[in-house]
């Protein structure tokens, strides 16, 4: 009576192993979808996807916000997708700011690797607001899906590097989501009590309409 036991455990072992796979280098030629990129066939994945040269550059931080980020995200990265990592450049000009926005698809962690960033993020229901001057070496997480921001703080320009628990966190900018496409303004009167002629100074500088 023991024998079939001894041999159907090592079996369903093996068996439970086989649909498990390694990696899932992103098939960029694909569409991506809510579960990631499909895999690219084994036999065409080499050592080079597995590498990303784009972090060594700085970002350009002439814009309105003197902030770049430089992602390596499933699309820019094939070999995180599918892994539940990434990671992120972030470049902060004197007076830049990355500014209130969400990730809905994982945790930030962020490192301090020049300059000084002042940082923070809102807790949900209770709305407690945290925040803290970081300055080179330091680290600050940001839990999923809360508002946060990043502030250069300093002098010089700031440099961090963001992972993520995704290989595509999602992001979505408050300020852009409400003042950068055709949200009504009168919608945006009603429902965040700031003036018409604000709304539409804010709409004028980012680009939105109706």
């Amino acid at each position: 009576m023991y024998l079939p036991s001894l041999f159907i455990l090592p079996l369903l072992f093996i068996s439970s192993q086989a649909g498990v796979l390694d990696f899932c280098v992103a098939d960029l030629s694909l569409p991506n979808g809510p579960a990631g990129y499909s895999c690219k066939t084994p036999a065409k994945v080499t050592e080079n996807d597995f590498v990303y040269h784009g972090l060594a550059t700085a970002g350009n931080t002439t814009n309105i916000i003197k902030a770049a980020v430089t992602p390596a995200f499933d699309a820019q990265f094939p070999g995180v997708n599918g892994l539940g990592v990434s990671i992120a450049r972030v470049d902060l000009a004197a007076g830049g700011v990355i500014p209130f926005h969400t990730h809905p698809g994982a945790s930030e962690i962020l490192v301090v690797i020049q300059g000084t960033i002042y940082a923070g993020f809102i807790s949900s229901f209770d709305n407690v607001v945290y925040l803290k001057t970081l300055n080179k070496g330091d680290v600050m997480v940001f839990p999923q899906g809360l508002l946060h921001f990043q502030v250069n703080s300093g002098k010089i320009p700031a440099i961090g590097f963001v992972s993520f628990g995704s290989s595509n966190p999602g992001l979505q900018i408050t300020d852009f989501a409400f003042f950068k496409n055709d949200l009504p303004t009168e919608v945006l009167a009603d429902t965040t009590f700031l003036d018409i002629e604000q709304i539409k100074k804010l709409k004028g500088v980012l680009g939105g309409t109706n």
